[in-house]
């Protein structure tokens, strides 16, 4: 039998580990102190950086020039915020790196949320499956992780299927396939999964405090989207019952 991923898990950890190496400094860069002024970065504007880096940048440098063209006219904290992610996210950081994100969640969680591009918001729940200040913070940082992960595949490649986000497939065309390792099907009747999936996860940001808010509000904008696949279980939820109580003959 062909493996989806030759070598497992070996040649998976190696790959994972090459995207995580850790960013350089040049000498003169640094990440912004941890007493930083955090309200004055959020009335400064990134500037455009032109679209030439410095010749021989580190790799810090390289990606705070990626992150600024991206963020051009935005506040400056959104920047810091990026770059801050951009370091967390590899084996090794700065060391007050932790410290300066949670900082920026205790103290600009409102802001933030405000000002984030929603991509942003993402990223930053999934930074506190590492970087939180608590387990409570951590798991629900995980939970989050796997969830918006697993999310973007599916729908990645599902918009090779030529439908549009918010088109729900109908009940003619369904193949009598099993699904992987046996598990049973998803019934469209009875089944709860989605709920079984989503109701702990939102029960968890009710009670976590700082990233709780942050993760209320993914899941409210998450639930509010046309085109998740959510949505269209919904959908073709409410068409089979309908579609049950027309064919159901009428009391007499």
């Amino acid at each position: 039998m062909t493996a989806t991923y030759p070598n497992a898990p070996e040649t998976l950890i190696a790959r994972w580990q090459e995207r995580r190496t850790p960013l350089d400094f040049a000498r003169g860069e640094a990440l912004p102190p941890l007493d930083s002024d955090l309200v004055a970065l959020t009335r400064q504007t990134v500037a455009d950086p032109g679209p030439e880096r410095p010749r021989r940048a580190s790799g810090f440098a390289i990606k705070r020039h990626a992150l600024a063209r991206e963020l051009v006219g935005q506040p400056e904290l959104v920047l810091l915020h990026a770059v801050l992610i951009a370091c967390l996210r590899k084996r090794d950081w700065p060391r007050h790196a932790p410290a300066l994100f949670l900082r920026l969640w205790s103290e600009q969680a409102d802001w933030l949320i405000v000002h984030l591009p929603d991509r942003w918001k993402i990223s930053a729940a999934i930074t506190f499956a590492d970087h939180g200040a608590t387990e409570a913070q951590r798991r629900l940082g995980q939970s989050l992780n796997l969830m918006f992960s697993l999310m973007k595949l599916y729908e990645a490649e599902r918009l090779y299927s030529g439908r549009a986000p918010d088109d729900a497939f109908g009940f003619g065309r369904k193949v009598d396939a099993p699904l992987p390792l046996g598990m049973p099907g998803f019934s469209l009747g009875s089944g709860g999964l989605d709920y079984n999936l989503l109701a702990p996860i939102w029960s968890e940001a009710q009670a976590t405090p700082i990233l709780g808010p942050l993760a209320s509000h993914l899941l409210d904008r998450l639930n509010a989207d046309p085109g998740t696949l959510f949505r269209r279980l919904q959908s073709m939820r409410n068409r089979r019952e309908q579609r049950r109580k027309a064919a159901k003959p009428p009391d007499p």
